[in-house]
This record gives structure tokens, sequence and C-alpha cells, in this order.
């Protein structure tokens, strides 16, 4: 069985392994398609903090289903999707719902080997039917569902002003969720073509680019009120604190991203607006299911979003092209 491996920062090796041992109330997916995430990138790197090395990355992915335990609804053949974050049921988060930041998460392709392989087995609560989209489509869900987690948790509306910091892949999900719902969306980046594609293939109403009149450019497009909802998904420090500024009095402000520092703001500032302040982490079962009533009602410009394709075998050679700035990648997804 082919599987490539991050062995230590910046090293991916293809190996052969044997098949991976299922348990009694395990699928044996057999992998097809895996998007290429933020958080694969961030391994690559050395950067991801919730990591140790030798890992198998991976965690956006469709399949179908090799075998499945006696008495599984699944089928072997079946298309499905996997919902990556493998929660334990039974702690204060899971008891109330909220799985995605369950006490005892365990994540594939970060905390346990993921989808770099030709087959993986998932307990079968995690494995569910792809039914009425693609398995390109399938395989581009988790991000999307993280973008609809954060829009959920802001509580956005039609009509309010929507600030969307960072417009990688997650900001971009954030993006497309606030428009779903109404709002009037802005996004703010370092990179003027992640703009222009909001603007061009997501709806954005305005794009800013970070630079010294950007503060000025965001007060005028909002007549000086700033932003009912403001998302950051920059994974950058300095970005996630100067974004308190751009939240309107009342205002909410979503961290989707995470970095390993603490994050500081002016009191004076925060408790003057009432500013809500959320965490927004993963995504449960109903964000997945958010995201595959938009893709099989045609809302989501999945092909659009699809920029780059990869092959399994060639991974080790070719993933560093991915963090090429030239290269324009948005989303990658890996045939298996």
């Amino acid at each position: 069985m082919l599987t490539v491996v991050c062995r230590s920062p910046g090293v991916l090796q293809a190996e052969d392994r044997p098949e991976p041992v299922r348990g009694e109330a395990d699928v044996l997916v057999r992998v097809r398609r895996v998007g290429v995430c933020g958080t694969d990138l961030h391994i690559f790197t050395g950067d991801q903090p919730y990591l140790e090395y030798p890992r198998v990355m991976g965690h956006e992915l469709s399949g179908v289903v090799a075998e499945a335990p006696p008495g599984s609804p699944l089928r072997a053949g079946e298309p499905v999707f996997v919902m990556p974050y493998l929660s334990c049921g039974s702690c204060i988060a899971c008891r109330v719902g909220k799985t995605n930041c369950c006490v005892n998460i365990q994540v594939l392709g970060v905390h346990r080997d993921g989808a770099f392989a030709e087959l993986l087995a998932v307990p079968q609560a995690f494995v569910h039917k792809a039914e009425g989209v693609s398995l390109d489509q399938a395989a581009m869900v988790e991000f999307l569902a993280i973008g609809a987690h954060a829009v959920r948790r802001g509580e956005v509306a039609a009509g309010q002003r929507v600030l969307v910091v960072g417009t990688g892949p997650i900001g971009m999900a954030a993006l497309i969720f606030s428009r779903l719902r109404g709002a009037i969306v802005t996004a703010l980046d370092t990179r003027a073509e992640r703009i222009g594609f909001c603007l061009q293939s997501l709806g954005a109403e305005a794009g800013v680019l970070v630079g010294l009149d950007d503060e000025a450019r965001l007060a005028e497009l909002s007549e000086g009120e700033f932003f009912d909802v403001v998302f950051d998904a920059t994974g950058n420090r300095q970005a996630m604190e100067r974004g308190f500024r751009f939240v309107a009095h009342g205002g909410k402000y979503v961290l989707v991203s995470i970095v390993r520092d603490s994050i500081c703001f002016a009191d004076p500032e925060f408790h003057k607006r009432e500013t809500t302040l959320l965490g927004s982490r993963n995504a449960t079962m109903e964000d997945f299911e958010t995201v595959l009533a938009a893709m099989r009602a045609g809302r989501i410009p999945a092909a659009a979003l699809n920029t780059h394709r990869l092959r399994l075998h060639d991974l080790p050679a070719d993933f560093a092209t991915l963090l090429d700035p030239a290269q324009r990648v948005i989303k990658a997804i890996v045939e298996c």
C-alpha cells in the first residue's frame, strides 16, 4: 500500500506499507481524493503547533468503502467522505454537542495518521455517504465546513457588514457562507490575486490590499462604522491583534486561525465597543450538512476553488511547489 509520510519538516517520503489494521467498528476506506490544507503546509514547513513527526498528513478526504463492519449501513463501493475530527463522545464538550472541541479530540493527519495513503481505517461513526456530490466536492466539504462553522458562530445576518481578514481557503469559506446569508462582505489580504479571486469568483462586494491606507479604506467602505462581524483567518498574531480595530461598536470578532502566541488587545477599546470575542475551531456535522446542502444546490464554486491537482505517487517531489505564491494555489486536490 502506497503511503506518503512526512518524516520531518520539509521531508516527504513514499513508502510501501501493509494495509491498515481494521477494528471491529472501523470502515476501511479506499481513498480517492485528498485536499491539501493550510495545516498540511504548516506541517511540511515545521510550524504546526500540535504535531509529532513522523506523520501521514491529510484530513480532507473522500473515497469509496472497501470494507464495512457487519450490519453497517455502508456498502462496499459506495462513495463516502470522512469527518476527520475523531471525538470521544463523552467529554464535557461532546455532551453538549460541541464535538469540534472535544477534550480528547484526535484529528486525522495531525494527532494520528491521515489520508495520504491508498487505504485508511476509520471508525464507522465518522464515515458518511457522499450523496449528491462528486468525489472532488466531497473532499472539499471539510475546509468549507470550517468557514460555515465560523459564520454560524458569528451569527452573520442579512445586510450586515462583514470583513474577512486573510483569504486563504478558510477565509474564502467564511466569505462564501457570509454571502449565502446575505451579508455585505469585504476581503482584506496581502495578496492582490487572492482579493481579485474573491471579487470575481466568490461575490465579495469589496477588496482591500493590506498597506498604509488599508484602515482608511475600510473606514470608507463602512461609512466610518467598521464591521458588524470580523473574521480572522490569517494565522498571524499581529494581524489578529490589529483586527480588533475593525470591529464595529456592538460587533463580533471571530478568530478562526490559531497561533502559539498570546493575543493582546486594548481593553478600553474592547470594552467601549462591547465587543464579542469568539474562537472558532473545526466544525460539526451540522456544518458539514450546511456545506453539502449548498453544494447540491449549486451554490459553491467548487471547480473554481480547485486550482491544482497532484497524484499521490508524485506528492514527495511536487508538494513543495504548493508553497510558491507564484503558483497561485487556492485548493490543491491529490488523486489517490
